[in-house]
């Protein structure tokens, strides 16, 4: 067989053929006096191995293992870690449709947040906290945001369960106001300005220490290499920067 009969006896296409080649995992075959490969009904069976274990999900690398002959797994392992990363695969997808409709039923109730698409918890939690009229709240709620998206499963939800507590006292939301409020009038103001420890003391007040990661609240951390702090700080106006440091600074005497 030529490669294009090999490639239609399988149902792949030529290119395919010479793709497995490359990768070494179809053995090259012999030439023809002529300079035409001459495939062996040998080829067409390895071919069609590799189309049904790459049609059940298995990666180029996987599948080289399958057919290695010094492979360290045999074939039925393979297939069982393959079933079980497809399951998992299945569950995240559930996760996700989850997470979907939910987005769909705030969004056809007029309750979407901006900041979405974000986690049905932290938009639950959201909805008790002050909206966007304040400048500071916005950003707040971009910053959370942030972290409900790039943070580990984990580390997520450690982060909502300690907003969760900060926010069961019945005077969480009036608090929250004032510290916005305190924020949002150091727009202009100058870092050594005297309401920035006000601010400070009042902000630190509503955040648990449990509620940022012990890593950042380490002495070394808090320092002028930590990347993430420099991007913070340099996202507010000098003193609400300054605010932040202080907030950072009390907490991280407060943590155990």
């Amino acid at each position: 067989m030529r490669i294009g009969e090999l490639a239609a006896a399988v149902g792949v296409t030529t290119r395919a053929v010479r793709h497995y080649h490359h990768l070494g995992l179809l053995p090259e075959p012999e030439r023809l006096s002529n300079g035409y490969r001459h495939y062996t009904l040998r080829h067409a069976v390895v071919l069609a191995r590799i189309r049904r274990l790459t049609e059940l999900g298995m990666g180029l690398t996987e599948v080289r293992d399958v057919l290695a002959d010094d492979a360290g797994k045999d074939l039925v392992e393979v297939l069982t870690e393959l079933d079980e990363d497809l399951a998992r695969q299945e569950a995240e997808i559930r996760e996700r449709r989850q997470r979907l409709r939910a987005l769909l039923e705030a969004g056809a109730a007029g309750e979407l947040p901006a900041e979405g698409p974000l986690s049905p918890e932290l938009t639950g939690l959201l909805a008790g906290l002050p909206g966007s009229d304040s400048p500071m709240a916005a950003k707040d709620r971009e910053i959370l945001a942030l972290l409900d998206t790039g943070a580990a499963p984990e580390e997520r939800e450690r982060l909502l369960s300690a907003l969760r507590g900060a926010l069961d006292g019945p005077d969480a939301l009036a608090r929250a106001q004032e510290a916005y409020a305190l924020l949002d009038a150091l727009a202009d103001a100058a870092p050594d300005d005297p309401r920035v420890e006000q601010a400070a003391q009042t902000l630190a007040g509503l955040l648990p220490a449990e509620l940022l990661p012990a890593e950042l609240l380490s002495a070394t951390d808090l320092g002028p290499d930590n990347a993430f702090l420099r991007a913070l700080y340099a996202d507010f106006a000098p003193a609400q920067a300054e605010v932040i440091r202080r907030v950072l600074r009390i907490l991280a005497g407060e943590r155990p």
